[in-house]
């Protein structure tokens, strides 16, 4: 918000570490399901094909990885959902947003028997770092 990360984009929505249910999942989903828990850690989607993103890290695409706010979609596989105003790449709002589309290799189950709200905060400390 205050442009410590670099130029921000406004408006701007922000937040990482998200936890919710999925309300729609695409036809290839098939680990997740309507009404399942879920959490997005600070990234929605990367190139997948450079060597970084073949290793499992994504985070160091050199294509650019797209993060959950402040970033926009950017590589041609998402293309059906990532077209903003006049035809430019539409920007990604964060967790504090209504919804939030993810790619679902970005996505991880949170068990049904753990409270949404208090596994969420988990995923900065645990899974971020884990990843």
């Amino acid at each position: 918000m205050r442009e410590e990360w670099g130029k921000a984009t406004f408006p701007m929505v922000p937040g990482h570490e998200i936890g919710g249910v999925v309300v729609a999942v695409g036809d290839a989903v098939t680990k997740f399901a309507v009404g399942q828990n879920v959490g997005i850690g600070c990234m929605v989607d990367a190139c997948r094909e450079c060597e970084y993103c073949r290793a499992g890290e994504e985070q160091f695409c050199t294509k650019g990885a797209v993060f959950t706010y402040n970033s926009t979609y950017k590589h041609p596989h998402c293309a059906e959902f990532a077209t903003g105003e006049g035809g430019k790449p539409a920007q990604t709002y964060g967790g504090y947003s209504e919804s939030i589309v993810c790619d679902a290799a970005f996505v991880c189950g949170i068990p049904g028997n753990l409270d949404l709200a208090a596994a969420t905060p988990l995923l900065c400390a645990g899974i971020t770092t884990f990843r």
